[in-house]
């Protein structure tokens, strides 16, 4: 009776489907990571701008995240196979949170943010605007008065905080993918398994789009919103010192993905093979489900064994050639793509002269549902027609090569760079040959300025000037976002007519119309590029966990994410940033008096190192891609002969038992023939 009671209740569990809730805790998990890590890396321009640092720090801020997940990745993905898995992941989900809970935490240990703007004092008076007047003994301070103990103020070391946040972030996610996964494809059926992999990297895309239509509506609210008087604030959204809120989006990831942890409290730790569901074939998986824990926990020495079986395991993947060649194509195209997501919004703000919010925006709403369309028909695809390994490589060869041609018309999606005097262009309104030395003019000559500030003013001949000193500007009126400042000699040298009151406003000047144009060209080809790509991106992971044995999985899955954090998540982010660094023209200035964050780029060379160093990296992951292919296909061919060798031997062994058989007839028919002729 309590044999036939167990039996019904486990049914009863079963047909409640724990995979499907299971199924629906890990989209939940994913959407929460990849909520936290889009906003994260949405935000790199913000961080950059608060702390006042350049790109390839803020690149090793957000390598940490990757430097985190390799300090556990391998002892969770195997280890973490042997134990409670929903466990585990509901571990990683607080750990996640707490992480991006530190790393908002710097808003508040620090003050209300300044932002650099020149200023001078004089021996009488002083100004919050750099004025050109003549005979006046004047000092450039940037921002206030500096202090000796500048150096040593904390707050300039407060970006740790977040590093060590990040740190935590990829602690916490590094359990959700090999984890959970590996549970997926152990309890699911073998055609079933890509569908629910598809539908679970669907949503994962999701998590995504919430990130960045997050962090676009955080950047567009100021960095100390509710504490100060935004109309006494004389910058606009598309200046490169705007820093918006980016505090506040780091709390809210931090909410979710404790939420996520929630209902892996609940799963078990194993379950029946989905399908088994007559009686018969389901207590026969209870009992070898019963039966393994009891010999889990009757082995005090299970650790011994695991760790006996760990090198093995790893030896077995090293000597997978189509797994060691796969892990080659992660590297390279994981630096190419790392690099290109951490870095785009930045490449849009400087190319096409957007806002960082709009930016951030733009690439969220055009890249992520597209993405999200085609990981969703990729692993329809591979249910619906049975793909096999072979035709799998095929469909993720043909997909990222088609994608990688197209992505090379982004090279001549190019709008006119912004006109800034001394840099871009000379005082005359002429393209510069050399950008060193180039501040000073004759119209400022009589003008003591600082030239190692950005504050920028837009004059109205279309130019703009570093600040409204090197632009000449003798006064100013109104304030704030309304200030005009007046009488700005260098106006004078570019306009047809003289103006007797040449005048500029605080701001960079608005690029031309053809840049919304060829913007929107970029976002359309990008659209493109992710659809293509994506839906071969199910295909191609599908490679990967095919070419591997049921017990290998979970390492496998988890050694692959190590090899991609070590040699493509870490130095990628910190080489484009030192990269791009080495395009700036226009250094800001610490609080300290030393070089800050970049505000001026040469745009040109941005786009040329940018998109050059990403097309590089993608055509030498097409040498080992060909490698995949040419084994795979020898194996298709080798399997494809032992088939036909093993039909043929049926074929003759058939053959035999027939002529056997006739032979045995025929005897007999003798036999028979003989005893007759006998009777006679």
């Amino acid at each position: 009776m309590k044999e036939t009671e167990t039996l019904q209740s486990a049914k009863k569990q079963c047909c409640i489907s724990k995979l499907k809730v299971f199924l629906l805790a890990l989209s939940f998990a994913y959407l929460a990571k990849g909520m936290a890590g889009s906003y994260s890396k949405s935000m790199i321009t913000q961080i950059e701008r608060r702390f006042n640092i350049p790109a390839s720090l803020v690149g090793v801020i957000d390598a940490s995240f990757e430097i985190g997940n390799l300090l556990v990745i391998a002892f969770v993905s195997y280890f973490g196979a042997k134990l409670h898995r929903p466990r585990i992941i509901t571990t990683g989900c607080c750990i996640m949170g707490l992480g991006c809970c530190i790393m908002g935490l710097p808003h508040f240990l620090m003050g209300r943010y300044q932002y650099e703007k020149a200023v001078y004092s004089s021996n009488s008076s002083s100004s919050s605007m750099s004025l050109c007047i003549a005979n006046q003994n004047q000092s450039f301070i940037p921002l206030e008065e500096i202090s000796p103990e500048c150096i040593k103020e904390t707050k300039s070391r407060m970006w740790l905080y977040v590093l060590l946040g990040n740190i935590l972030r990829g602690i916490g996610e590094t359990p959700i993918a090999p984890l959970g996964l590996s549970y997926v494809d152990d309890f699911a059926k073998t055609e079933n398994s890509p569908f629910y992999i598809g539908c679970v990297q669907t949503v994962a895309i999701i998590g995504p789009l919430f990130g960045s239509l997050l962090a676009a509506f955080c950047a567009k609210l100021h960095v100390d919103i509710g504490s100060i008087n935004l109309a006494d604030i004389t910058l606009s959204l598309t200046d490169t010192r705007w820093v918006g809120a980016w505090w506040l989006g780091y709390l809210i990831c931090g909410l979710v993905n404790v939420l996520a942890a929630i209902p892996f409290c609940f799963l078990p730790k194993t379950l029946p093979k989905e399908g088994l569901e007559d009686e018969a074939k389901l207590s026969i998986e209870i009992s070898k489900n019963l039966l393994k824990e009891t010999e889990r926990n009757q082995h005090q020495d299970s650790k011994q064994n695991i760790m006996k079986d760990f090198l093995p395991c790893l030896q077995r993947l090293s000597l997978n050639s189509v797994y060691v060649l796969f892990l080659c194509i992660t590297v390279l195209q994981f630096n190419a793509f790392v690099g290109l997501i951490t870095f785009m919004p930045k490449y849009i703000e400087t190319q096409y002269g957007k806002s960082a919010s709009e930016a951030i925006f733009l690439l969220g709403v055009y890249n992520l549902p597209v993405i999200c369309i085609g990981y969703f028909l990729g692993g329809l695809f591979m249910k619906r027609f049975k793909v096999t390994i072979l035709q799998a490589a095929y469909i993720g060869l043909c997909t990222s090569l088609i994608e990688y041609l197209i992505y090379f018309l982004a090279f001549a999606l190019v709008c006119k760079k912004s006109e800034v005097a001394g840099l871009t262009v000379s005082y005359t309104g002429h393209e510069q040959v050399s950008y060193l030395d180039a501040f000073k003019s004759d119209c400022n000559l009589n003008c003591t300025c600082p030239t190692n500030t950005w504050d920028p003013v837009c004059g109205d001949n279309g130019i703009t000037y570093i600040t409204a000193c090197l632009a000449g500007c003798e006064s100013s009126i109104k304030a704030g976002q309304n200030t005009v400042f007046k009488n700005c000699s260098c106006l004078l040298e570019t306009s047809a007519t003289l103006y007797r009151n040449a005048s500029a406003v605080p701001g960079q000047c608005q690029r031309e119309e053809n840049c919304d144009t060829m913007l929107h060209y970029h976002l359309i080809l990008s659209l493109l590029c992710c659809l293509i790509y994506s839906f071969g991106g199910i295909p191609g992971y599908m490679v990967l966990i095919r070419s591997l044995k049921p017990e290998e999985k979970s390492l496998g899955v988890g050694v692959h994410f190590l090899i991609a954090r070590a040699f493509a998540g870490i130095p990628s982010p910190i080489s484009y940033g030192a990269i791009i660094d080495t395009t700036c023209l226009k250094w800001g200035t610490t609080r300290c008096g030393t070089p800050g964050a970049c505000r001026m780029y040469d745009a040109d060379a941005y786009r040329l190192v940018f998109l050059g160093v990403t097309a590089a990296l993608r055509a030498m992951s097409y040498i080992p891609c060909a490698f995949i292919i040419i084994i795979l296909k020898r194996r298709h061919v080798q399997e494809k002969n032992k088939t036909s060798m093993n039909d043929g031997m049926e074929m003759q062994n058939e053959e035999q038992e027939n002529n056997s058989v006739d032979k045995d007839n025929v005897q007999q028919m003798d036999s028979l023939h003989m005893q007759s002729q006998s009777n006679l």
